[in-house]
């Protein structure tokens, strides 16, 4: 499996010839050429701009059908685009595996203001490894019971603070996870999410977990 960091919270994963966005505020990286990849699936964590990003273009370009919890993908499905609208509990099956949408602690909303359900987390099973995608969200004790319920080994994780955790808080959810890796996200976008790499890393090794920072600036093509 191959994962890429695009930018802020926008992740690629590539299984065989499937390739899965998430939250794909895909216009932040230049370097990043979608329209070259087989884009099957995308998920949306949440109604916010920069996590919708360019799900609508892409999913209309590349037939890509869009997960999100019901009232997110009603937005979707009312421009013309192929949805599954989901919600918390239960494991969802794809061709490249399964995921399933957990709490997220965090306001959701469409950029036109109006309610877009609640914001999620998503932990997604791809040959074997299993991933958990934080979305937009503070510290939680609902990580605790995801360490107890799916054990995942990847955890992406927003600490730019501000309007999610910041990198103290970060580093308490990696050690409540249980995970082997973090990739810090959601930090250094705008001014109000600048964040303390070196810090985060400092904190997070101290628990034998490792801090793998992903250059979006690096991003294989």
């Amino acid at each position: 499996m191959d994962i890429r960091y695009i930018g802020h919270s926008a992740f690629h994963f590539k299984s065989g010839e499937r390739t899965i966005l998430v939250d794909p505020y895909v216009s932040i990286n230049d370097k990043y050429d979608w329209h070259a990849e087989n884009i099957t699936d995308i998920f949306v964590t949440h109604g916010h701009a920069d996590h919708i990003g360019e799900a609508v273009e892409i999913a209309k370009e590349k037939g890509s059908t869009v997960s999100a919890v019901v009232e997110l993908a009603k937005y979707f499905s009312n421009q013309g685009i192929t949805t599954n609208g989901v919600n918390f509990g239960s494991w969802l099956n794809y061709p490249w595996g399964r995921a399933i949408f957990v709490p997220a602690f965090h306001s959701n909303s469409l950029p036109d203001g109006s309610y877009a359900g609640s914001a999620a987390g998503i932990i997604f099973d791809i040959e074997n490894v299993r991933i958990y995608h934080a979305g937009d969200t503070a510290l939680t004790s609902e990580m605790k019971l995801i360490k107890e319920l799916y054990h995942p080994t990847i955890a992406m994780l927003p600490i730019g603070g501000h309007y999610t955790m910041d990198v103290v808080h970060a580093a308490v959810a990696a050690d409540w996870l249980g995970v082997r890796t973090v990739i810090p996200m959601h930090y250094n976008t705008f001014p109000e999410i600048k964040a303390d790499l070196e810090l985060f890393h400092k904190l997070v090794n101290m628990n034998n977990t490792n801090c793998m920072i992903l250059n979006p600036e690096e991003i294989a093509k």
